[in-house]
């Protein structure tokens, strides 16, 4: 079983609740497009936040997490305590998620604006025995475009890029507090969870197919990610023939076959 585990941020870190509902949604439709049927999904979101309506295996956790101090950073900021605060109150819903799941083998954690490809779970469904994968190949889109670009090392980029086996994460030492290293590592960030469990001897293999979606340069987008357009044809881009050549030939249009692989039912 594979458990989807969304967190979401305190509606008060949120400049247009209603814009983050509704990308929110796209999310849900993307996870419930799912070819086979052993998943589940848990939103993680504060009591009394407005959720879209749940299909079939959603369910909700509901926190009563304050809202995290330093969710913009400001001008005079330490870019690490910045980071800090949003590992910590990242990481403590993605735990209260997975201490809420039961019967699951795979964790993935999904941003709340992102897509997944519905071929996940068939995939997971293959190999239960296997440590998990991170995703080394996926896209990166912008909303109100036909646009995909296809990047490599995508694990390194977005949140939405690991599916890995629950027995590899020490719940027990989850339940600890909030400034526990560890969670902040393995459930408040992506960057250093694939090293991690490499250098612990259980290593993740890369995903040998394109499984996510980074949905970059909306204003809810917590890393102020640049648009699809801008972040590709960035000025060393355009300073370089050869490497304008390869970024411009690594562009997909959105077809129909990609749009049901990841938006479900929803177009794009």
């Amino acid at each position: 079983m594979l458990t989807f585990i969304i967190p979401v941020r305190h509606p008060a870190n949120s400049k247009n609740w209603d814009a983050l509902k509704a990308r929110l949604a796209q999310t849900i439709t993307s996870i419930s497009g799912q070819n086979g049927d052993r998943w589940q999904a848990i939103i993680v979101a504060n009591t009394g936040a407005d959720l879209p309506p749940l299909p079939k295996g959603f369910s909700v956790e509901r926190v009563d997490f304050a809202p995290n101090l330093k969710h913009e950073r400001g001008a005079t900021d330490d870019v690490e305590v910045f980071r800090d605060f949003f590992r910590i109150d990242k990481g403590r819903r993605v735990r209260a998620g997975m201490l809420a799941a039961r019967n699951t083998t795979f964790f993935m954690i999904v941003d709340d604006d992102d897509f997944v490809s519905s071929r996940l779970a068939d995939h997971v469904a293959r190999h239960p025995d296997d440590n998990g994968w991170y995703i080394d190949r996926g896209y990166m889109w912008t909303e109100g475009t036909r646009l995909l670009g296809a990047i490599s090392k995508f694990f390194m980029l977005c949140g939405t890029s690991h599916i890995i086996n629950a027995r590899l994460y020490d719940l027990e030492r989850l339940k600890g507090n909030d400034a526990d290293d560890y969670m902040k590592r393995m459930l408040g960030s992506h960057i250093a969870v694939a090293q991690e469990l490499a250098a612990a001897g259980t290593p993740l293999s890369p995903l040998p197919f394109f499984g996510a979606i980074y949905r970059v340069g909306h204003p809810g987008a917590h890393s102020n990610s640049s648009g699809l357009i801008a972040t590709f044809f960035n000025k060393a881009t355009l300073a370089h023939p050869l490497r304008f050549i390869k970024t411009v030939l690594s562009l997909r249009l959105m077809t129909p076959k990609l749009r049901r692989e990841f938006f479900g039912a929803e177009r794009a």
